[in-house]
C-alpha cells in the first residue's frame, strides 16, 4: 500500500498538479498506512474513519490551478460544475467545503468522488485503489483550467470585464504557467511502421499512450487508443491509464468471433467505424485542454442550443484547422460512431465538442501525435487571439 501511495503522490508533483510537500495520502489495507504529513492530517484521519473507502487524498495545487479553484469556488458558495462533458460524466459537481472540518468533509464525499476544501485544497477518494484518489483529483483539475478559461472568454465575448483577479491568472497562463511540452517529446520519437505483429501493435498502442500523457495532451486517464491489424482492433481497456497501458490492450476480432469488446474503450464503436470510413490504421484520442476549450467557448453565448451543444450543433465551427462536431459516448441517435467518421474524412482529425481530439493514424502513431500537438498549439493561439481581440473591443 505504502508503494502505491507514493507512486501517484510523485506522479500528482511530476505532473506539476500538486504543490510540492503538500500531499497527504492514506491508504487502507491490513493496516493504514501515511504518506505526507502536516497540520491537516488529524483532519483527515478522523474523515478517513467515517468513510468506507481505500485511500483518501488530499493536497495543495501549484498555479494556475490553485487560484482558478480559489476563485471559481468563491463566485457564489455552490459546487463548481464541470463544462466539458467527460468531467460532467465522471465528477458530476465538485462540493466546496465551508471550512475544515472532518464531519463536512465526510459528508461531501460520500456524494461526490472530490471535493474543495479551504486553501485551497483538493480531496478525494478512492473506493479499492489509491489510483482512483489520483484519478479524481486530477480531473478536478483538468475540469477546473477548463470550465475557468472557458468562463473567461465568454465573458469577454459577451461584453462583460472578468474581475482583475481572474485576468491576472489567464495572463499567467499566456506566459507559462501550468504548461505541459505539448508535444515537445516529437513524434519522431515513435515507433515507425508499419506493425505487423501482434506484440508491435501492443507496444506501439502503450509507447503512443505514454506519449501522450506525457506531452500533457490528456489529464488523468481519459483517452483511448487503437490500432488494426488482420481484423482484429487493439484498443485500450476502459478506464485503462494512458501511460500505463502494459496488459491494458484488448484484441477484438471485428467478425464478431470474440466478446473481448465488452471491456475495451468505451467509444470502441466509433474507432471502429472510424476506420472503417478512413481507411486509417488505428487512432489516438486524448483531452487537449485548449482544444476543450475551443469547443465549449463558441463565441455565441446566447445562442438558444447552449446547454445541448454535445447533443447537437447547427452551427459548423472550426478550431485548431480542424472541425468540431457534437457526439457523446454510446450507440444513440448523437453517439460518436456516427458523428465522429464523417468528420475525420479529409483531415484525418476532429475535435468533439467538450470531450477531445481525435486523430487517425496512417502507418504508425507519429504523423497522429503530431497532429494532435499542432492542433492543440494552435488552439491555445487562437484562444490568446480571441481574448485579446474581445479586450480590444470593449475598449472601442
Amino acid at each position: 500500500m505504502r508503494a502505491l501511495l507514493s507512486k501517484y503522490a510523485e506522479k500528482l508533483e511530476r505532473t506539476g498538479l500538486a504543490a510540492p510537500g503538500s500531499i497527504l495520502f492514506g491508504g487502507r489495507d491490513d493496516s493504514v498506512e501515511w504518506v505526507g504529513d502536516g497540520p491537516a492530517r488529524p483532519l483527515l484521519e478522523e474523515a478517513f474513519e467515517r468513510l468506507a473507502v481505500c485511500s483518501l487524498l488530499l493536497f495543495r495545487p501549484s498555479e494556475p490551478w490553485s487560484s482558478m479553484i480559489g476563485l471559481l469556488a468563491g463566485q457564489g458558495g455552490g459546487p463548481i460544475r464541470p463544462s466539458d462533458c467527460e468531467s460532467l460524466t465522471f465528477l458530476h459537481e465538485i462540493p466546496v467545503a465551508p471550512g475544515m472540518d472532518a464531519g463536512i468533509l465526510a459528508g461531501l464525499l460520500g456524494r461526490r468522488r472530490s471535493a474543495i476544501v479551504p486553501g485551497p485544497g483538493i480531496a478525494a477518494w478512492g473506493a479499492v485503489s489509491p489510483e482512483q484518489a489520483f484519478v479524481s483529483a486530477s480531473s478536478v483539475c483538468f475540469a477546473c483550467f477548463v470550465k475557468f478559461m472557458a468562463d473567461y472568454l465568454d465573458a469577454l465575448e459577451a461584453g462583460r470585464r472578468p474581475p482583475d483577479p481572474w485576468r491576472r491568472v489567464v495572463e499567467a497562463v499566456r506566459e507559462g504557467a501550468g504548461d505541459f511540452p505539448c508535444g515537445a517529446a516529437g513524434g519522431m520519437e515513435l515507433a515507425a511502421g508499419p506493425f505487423r505483429t501482434e506484440s508491435e501493435v501492443r507496444a506501439a498502442i502503450a509507447e503512443a499512450g505514454a506519449r501522450t500523457v506525457e506531452s500533457g495532451l490528456v489529464d488523468s486517464y481519459f483517452g483511448n487508443v487503437s490500432w488494426l491489424l488482420d481484423g482484429v482492433l487493439y484498443i485500450s481497456q476502459t478506464a485503462s491509464s494512458l501511460d500505463e497501458l502494459q496488459g491494458a490492450v484488448d484484441a477484438c476480432p471485428l467478425d464478431g468471433s470474440s466478446c473481448a469488446a465488452i471491456t475495451a474503450s468505451s467509444e470502441y464503436m466509433a474507432h471502429v467505424e472510424a476506420l472503417r470510413v478512413t481507411g486509417a490504421d488505428g487512432i489516438l484520442h486524448g483531452h487537449p485542454r485548449f482544444a476543450v476549450i475551443a469547443s465549449l467557448a463558441c463565441g455565441r453565448p446566447s445562442c438558444p442550443d447552449r446547454g445541448s451543444c454535445h447533443l447537437r450543433c447547427p452551427h459548423g465551427r472550426h478550431a485548431g484547422g480542424v472541425p468540431i462536431v457534437s457526439g457523446e459516448v454510446g450507440a444513440g441517435p448523437s453517439g460518436l460512431y456516427r458523428t465522429l467518421p464523417p468528420a475525420l474524412m479529409g483531415c484525418d482529425a476532429a475535435i468533439v465538442h467538450g470531450h477531445g481530439l481525435f486523430a487517425a493514424a496512417r502507418g504508425d502513431f507519429r504523423g497522429a501525435f503530431g497532429a494532435m500537438s499542432g492542433i492543440e498549439r494552435a488552439c491555445r493561439a487562437e484562444y490568446f487571439d480571441r481574448v485579446d481581440r474581445a479586450c480590444a473591443d470593449s475598449r472601442t
